[in-house]
Parts: C-alpha cells; sequence; structure tokens
C-alpha cells in the first residue's frame, strides 16, 4: 500500500488541476475536511467504516478466486434484514447486526452456489443479484417495510435502543467504526494464521494444487463469497444503525462498488484495506468540503479511485513482468 501513496498524491494533483482547483489550496481545503478538529476526523472515520468492511468482503472473496461484483447487493439485502428483525423488535443492536451480517451471507452463498452448481461465473451472477436487491429495495420501503402513516418510501426510523452507540452528541461517530477495525485484524490473522485461511489462499492462487491436496475447493469457494457477503451485509447494518437510521429507495450508496478498489490498492490483504479504507474515507470527507466551493468536487473522489486503481494495475504488471 505504501509504494502507492505517491502515486494518489500525484493523481490527486493532478486531478485538482483538471477539475480548475489550485492543487495547493485543494490539499488544503480536503485535508481541513478530513482532520480539522472533531468534526473533520469523525466524518473520515463513519465514511471509512462501510469501505472498510466491503473492502474486506472483497479480500477475502478474491483471494479465493471468487470475484464478487456484488458487494452493493448484498449491502442491500443485509440493511433490509436489519430492517424487518427491527419491525419485529427481536432484539437490539447486536441481533439487528447480525442479522444484517447473515442476509449479506445468504446472497453470497446464492452466487457461491450459481457458480459451482450452475456453472454460472461469480462475476456475473453478482453483478445480476445487484439489480435484483435493487428492485427488492424499491419494493420492501413500498411494501412490507414501509412506515406506517406515511406516504413516504423509507422504513420507520429506528429506536433510539436500536441504534448503535454515538462517541459524541457533537458528532456521527460510533461504535460500528471500532467493529469495522476490530475485524479487518480479525480477517488478517483468518487469512494468514488459520488452516481454512490457507486452504482458501491455495484454493484462490493454484486451484490444481488444492485439488491434489484433496481439498473440497467447491466447498471453500461458497464459504468465501459467503463471509464475504457477510461482511458486505454489515457494512449495510453498520450504515442504517450507525448514521441513517431508516431504509429508503436511496440506500444503496455505491459502497459495495467502493470496495473493490480499497480491497485492490490494499493488496487484496485485510490490513492493506484498513490502510486504503482510511485513504479513500478522508477523501471522501475531504471532497464534501471541496464541494462547497467548487461545481463538482463532490466527485472528484470517484475521479481519483478509478485513476488510482489504473494505476495500481499498471505498476502491478510491471512488477510481473520484471519478476
Amino acid at each position: 500500500m505504501t509504494r502507492f501513496v505517491p502515486a494518489i498524491i500525484l493523481i490527486l494533483l493532478l486531478s485538482l488541476w483538471a477539475f480548475g482547483v489550485n492543487p495547493i489550496t485543494g490539499c488544503e481545503i480536503i485535508a481541513r475536511g478530513a482532520f480539522g478538529g472533531e468534526i473533520g476526523l469523525s466524518r473520515t472515520l463513519v465514511a471509512m467504516t462501510p469501505l472498510l468492511l466491503t473492502g474486506l468482503g472483497m479480500v477475502i472473496a478474491w483471494r479465493a478466486g471468487m470475484y464478487n461484483i456484488g458487494g452493493e447487493g448484498q449491502y442491500i439485502i443485509g440493511g433490509l434484514m436489519g430492517a424487518s428483525v427491527a419491525k419485529l423488535h427481536f432484539g437490539g443492536p447486536g441481533v439487528i447486526l447480525l442479522s444484517t451480517g447473515l442476509g449479506g451471507a445468504f446472497y453470497g452463498a446464492l452466487a457461491g452456489w450459481l457458480q459451482v452448481k450452475r456453472g454460472v461465473h461469480a462475476a456475473i451472477s453478482t453483478i445480476l443479484l445487484n439489480f435484483i436487491a435493487l428492485q427488492i429495495l424499491a419494493w420492501a420501503v413500498t411494501g412490507p417495510l414501509q412506515a406506517p402513516g406515511t406516504t413516504a418510501s423509507q422504513t420507520a426510523t429506528l429506536e433510539p435502543g436500536q441504534m448503535l452507540a454515538k462517541w459524541s452528541n457533537r458528532t456521527d461517530l460510533h461504535s460500528g467504526v471500532l467493529l469495522a477495525v476490530l475485524l479487518s485484524f480479525a480477517v488478517w490473522m483468518l487469512l494468514s494464521y488459520t488452516s481454512f485461511g490457507f486452504h482458501l489462499r491455495l484454493t484462490g492462487e493454484n486451484p490444481l494444487a488444492a485439488r491434489a491436496a484433496m481439498l473440497n475447493a467447491d466447498r471453500i469457494r461458497v464459504q468465501a463469497i459467503a463471509l464475504s457477503g457477510g461482511l458486505c451485509g454489515l457494512a449495510g447494518g453498520v450504515q442504517f444503525l450507525g448514521t441513517s437510521g431508516v431504509i429508503d429507495v436511496g440506500f444503496n450508496q455505491q459502497w459495495g462498488f467502493l470496495g473493490i478498489p480499497v480491497a485492490l490498492l490494499g493488496g487484496l490483504n485485510a490490513l492493506g484495506a484498513l490502510a486504503s479504507s482510511f485513504l479513500f474515507g478522508a477523501l471522501m470527507a475531504g471532497t464534501q468540503s471541496l464541494s462547497r466551493s467548487v461545481l463538482g468536487g463532490d466527485l472528484l473522489i470517484f475521479v481519483i479511485q478509478g485513476a488510482a486503481v489504473l494505476t495500481f494495475l499498471a505498476m502491478r504488471k510491471r512488477e510481473r513482468g520484471n519478476a
């Protein structure tokens, strides 16, 4: 991750220049928006959280050779599962969060089943499942999950006891941030120090060796994408319980897609994803401040992410060519 930081900084400066912004002034505005006091830092950490969770999901799936492009759909299904449990008053935030992970895991496992049993590649099925999830979202918030007594296309607002704990009344910083950071270390340990993690990596990197070792590669792939979907669903739950408190037709905010560049720039490593999610969280928080003075400033983050991923892939290809 660290060797790509200079390239990302250069991309940021060039992007600011392309948007007609003085690069030095633009960087100052972004830095104040991302790290300017308690409010700025909290915005960075809150934006980092869904990026980190979806990025961790991509790390697990992609390391197993399951190219999950469906983080957005799993994020949506997880959020809807949480809204269903919250409506039934089955438990507090812990139970609701668990349900969001289970919902995302089920949706991820569905894509895994389609690949190993029906031969539908995960990259294709997960993209299509994203569209299905969007239709389920539109149906749910105008039907069974719609807030009673209103025509608005949204769920009922969560009760205070169902929301994640806030660190301060002055900011949106919530306990989901700590959960995401702890999960990044858990995923790192899972992949690096457990037999399951070794089998998962072997299945993704060398399927022939996995077959020679008598591993059930299909089962490992399904388990990997189920775990991936669970983390993406948990991202939806953290956003639902930590920030929004409601789910509406605009609940999908592209967090599932943005997790892909986070994972790639992190080198498909859990701790690398932690670092890259913090970087992009800071850029997202900073460009929100930039958008107040520059037309289209909030779109800058997508330009930077796209250019950074292309640069990453070019550098990786060059490294492999020199190896």
